[in-house]
């Protein structure tokens, strides 16, 4: 597996795991795949990299969770999330292959923390719920892709300002990474972050993946769903914490 995903065994191995775990974590709470597998990965491969290959997963989780989502989603706003989230994507990713890898690592973990602790507050911003605040919040969210693969974080926040049932979020949020991803595997070709490594490890990298997703649907209880969106958010917080005491002590 190492050598397919042109990694050392040890960090093959991490991969794996990091990838089977955020799938499950996807499976039964509907968000934080490629934020989880980017505060654990990001410290030994470069965000930039890592990028590409969460579309690869990402895309794979939202066929496999599609079903039953479309009904509930608000289509209309997940049509314009995607398209404007299609315009910021191509202008961080360009910004980020720019960054120094160190900043670049930092700056991804940075934005995990951020984000998760403006979910836990529950921070509304009434401003998202109109059409305006959903191109802003689709813009915002193509950049935060591009800087630390999370953008469907700030999709989340946008669905709480919203006050759409978890259903509905979970619906929407699927249709925004499915469709987005479309778009985005075009900005990834167009820009060249789309590479031929990324793509094998990126393919490589979906069965585990899948196999977590579907861990995690089997664990899914309706009864204990308030408490998955905390428990994911504070485990993401203190992998991004762990990262960047890696990063800034040199661990």
């Amino acid at each position: 597996m190492g050598e397919l995903l042109g990694l050392s065994p040890g960090i093959a191995a991490l991969a794996v795991a990091a990838c089977f775990t955020a799938g499950a974590v996807r499976g039964f709470s509907g968000f934080g795949l490629s934020a989880l597998a980017m505060a654990v990965l990001a410290t030994v491969i470069p965000p930039i990299q890592l990028i590409p290959v969460f579309w690869f997963l990402e895309m794979a989780a939202s066929v496999i969770l599609m079903k039953g989502g479309w009904a509930d989603a608000d289509r209309k706003a997940a049509f314009i999330l995607m398209i404007a989230a299609g315009v910021g994507l191509p202008i961080s990713l360009t910004l980020s292959m720019q960054l120094d890898p160190y900043v670049a690592k930092l700056t991804a973990l940075s934005m995990l923390i951020v984000l998760a602790i403006l979910q836990l507050s529950r921070l509304k911003l009434p401003f998202l719920a109109t059409t305006p605040g959903t191109a802003s919040a689709g813009f915002g969210a193509g950049m935060i892709t591009g800087f630390a693969g999370a953008g469907g974080m700030l999709i989340a926040l946008y669905a709480l300002a919203r006050d759409l049932p978890a259903r509905a979020m979970r619906g929407t949020l699927n249709i925004y990474l499915l469709g987005g991803g479309i778009i985005g595997l075009v900005v990834h070709l167009l820009v060249g972050t789309m590479t031929a490594e990324a793509a094998t490890r990126g393919m490589a990298l979906i069965l585990p993946t899948l196999a977590g997703v579907f861990v995690g649907k089997a664990l899914f209880v309706p009864k204990w769903e308030p408490f998955y969106k905390p428990f994911c958010l504070t485990l993401l917080m203190g992998l991004a914490a762990i990262g960047i005491l890696r990063l800034v002590f040199g661990g």
